[in-house]
């Protein structure tokens, strides 16, 4: 048992939310007790204790949308007309990396963001991966480095019809394949769901196979939804429904899946959303460094529309992606008094749950008895009064990844006052620069 103690604790529990010098006792992989310091340790003396050093104590945070293969990306330089159209992003650069791609820039694409992001805090993370020409044992190779990092995952590759029908038949099979395997081992550190790329990459008969095959597994899906205007007047040239109106009539919508971005869509289509009960994620620093507009997640909320926060692969940090979640909705709507409920309710309450509809065996997010002992250690001194009721607006405007100290993930030790534990950080981000420069190479 392990035993975190001396640390300022914000469980996210309503029923006792904050302890002052409070301690979080591990045992196994789940949480066996929460209270004052000086009485768990009085009563479990046997216990490695760990001091927190009067830091923040809290949950780990979760990422609801990631994209481990674009991290090869960052400082490439592929040169050509600037692009004008979220289309010409994706046909120029995302598409021309991703059919690049071997099995092993798979793994080691994936190691280094998943380290930057035990670094930062995030304990969960939900993947959505492509690699065309590199597809059979994708997913494999991404939770190989799940493996070596120690990061809670849940994956799936994108189904498309781009690179032609063998590749979309080749998907599907890796999406069952993986969802197969996880549930046989039925171990939460491992789950998967069911890709999809876009409506206007996925056509109704590929479609159809999709639903066909996910029918057996009973598992939802992870999917782009009308994020790049062009998804819209796609689905409308070929299928006269907008986009959420053709997944939502086709079943692709159900508490089991999450529909990413939803940035061009109607009243109408809100309310399909709303009666699927499908988790929207929203990827602020992704749509404005692509242009592609703002999601309306104010509206969504007021719907009661389940919305969760993702960083798109734009970055490791969800502190980074809350601040501009806050920052971009009162600058949309032109109205400062906006966005202090929504983001901190994103972050702390629906990103957990929305990976809670995903595991079988125990929840996340919530420093509480049986809960999974997902939890970090942060190093923040406030300079004005702290407690549970101003908490969020603390941690909005004071602390970064940067300020995370440990990660524990699964009642593992996995980085311990900014020092990872079992991880070569310097021999992977070796070997992940010689690849990528063989993939620049290649591009």
């Amino acid at each position: 048992m392990i035993l975190i103690g001396n640390g300022k604790v914000f469980t996210r529990d309503d029923e006792k939310p904050y302890i002052e010098n409070g301690a979080v006792l591990i045992d196994g992989n789940v949480i066996k007790e929460i209270g004052k310091t000086e009485d768990l340790k009085a009563k479990y003396p046997q216990a490695e204790y760990k001091d927190a050093k009067g830091r923040l104590v809290m949950p780990g945070f979760v990422n609801t949308h990631m994209h481990y293969y674009s991290t090869f990306a960052r400082g490439m330089f592929l040169g050509g007309k600037p692009a004008t159209m979220f289309g010409e992003v994706l046909r120029n650069l995302w598409w021309r990396l991703d059919r690049t791609l071997n099995l092993e820039d798979v793994k080691y694409s994936a190691l280094l963001p998943m380290i930057e992001q035990v670094k930062c805090g995030v304990t969960t993370v939900i993947d959505h991966h492509a690699s065309p020409n590199a597809l059979e044992g994708s997913l494999m190779k991404i939770a190989e480095a799940a493996k070596i990092t120690g990061i809670r995952s849940n994956l799936c590759y994108e189904v498309s019809d781009r690179d032609g029908e063998e590749i979309a038949n080749a998907g599907i099979k890796e999406n069952i394949d993986f969802i197969k395997y996880c549930d046989a081992e039925d171990n939460d550190m491992l789950r998967g769901l069911f890709g999809l790329h876009a409506s206007l990459t996925i056509s109704d008969k590929t479609l159809d196979k999709c639903l066909e095959a996910v029918s057996g597994v009973n598992k939802g899906f992870h999917v782009h939804c009308a994020e790049g205007i062009e998804d819209v007047v796609d689905s409308l040239e070929k299928y006269n429904q907008r986009v959420i109106e053709r997944w939502y009539s086709r079943g692709v919508l159900s508490d089991k899946s999450l529909a990413v971005h939803c940035i061009n869509v109607t009243a109408e289509e809100l309310d399909m959303l709303k009666a699927s009960n499908v988790a929207v994620i929203h990827n602020p620093e992704s749509n404005m460094g692509n242009a592609v507009g703002v999601t309306p997640v104010l509206d969504m909320f007021n719907k009661g529309i389940p919305v969760g926060l993702g960083t798109d692969g734009y970055t490791p940090d969800m502190m980074e992606s809350y601040k501009v979640m806050n920052i971009i909705s009162k600058h949309e709507k032109r109205l400062p008094s906006v966005g202090w409920t929504e983001a901190p309710q994103m972050v702390f309450n629906n990103n957990p749950m929305i990976a809670n509809r995903f595991m079988k065996n125990g929840k996340v997010g919530v420093l509480k008895e049986g809960y999974y002992a997902d939890l970090i250690i942060v190093d923040y001194k406030a300079p004005t009064p702290l407690n549970e009721s101003n908490i969020n607006g603390h941690l909005l405007f004071g602390i970064s990844g940067r300020n995370i100290d440990t990660t524990i993930i699964n009642g593992k030790i996995i980085m311990d006052e900014r020092i990872l534990i079992g991880i070569d950080e310097e021999a992977i981000t070796a070997k992940s620069v010689e690849l990528a420069q063989k993939v620049w190479n290649r591009i």
